[in-house]
């Protein structure tokens, strides 16, 4: 999947702490499995994955899925608890799914 010293770099994490490596971990699963969720299709590293070449509704970790999948981190690294009090948000899955769209499958 994403590399850890990407995912510590877009968190703007000191590489060198390893403090939060089993929170980013957590976070790269789910940000994976809210892909295939969301897309209705199973992530493959490369072609060279096994059950790629049989999969018919396959998706490749592209850089469009990277960058989603690092917002999505990012925004759970940064928000750490169900709500937010006292600050304007934004909607940061939209940013998501814009990336993600071409790639769902309709339909099911």
């Amino acid at each position: 999947m994403l590399t850890k010293e990407l995912v510590k770099t877009h968190c703007r994490i000191d590489t060198d702490f390893n403090g939060d490596d089993a929170l980013l971990d957590l976070y790269t699963g789910a940000a994976a499995r809210y892909v295939q969720t969301w897309t209705r299709r199973k992530l493959y590293e490369t072609e060279n994955s096994p059950g790629y070449s049989d999969d018919p509704d396959s998706i490749l970790l592209n850089d469009d899925v990277k960058a989603a999948m690092l917002l999505l981190i990012g925004h759970w690294y940064a928000n750490r608890e169900a709500v937010n009090i006292g600050n304007i948000t934004t909607e940061v899955p939209f940013a998501v799914e814009a990336l993600l769209q071409p790639y769902r499958i309709y339909g099911l």
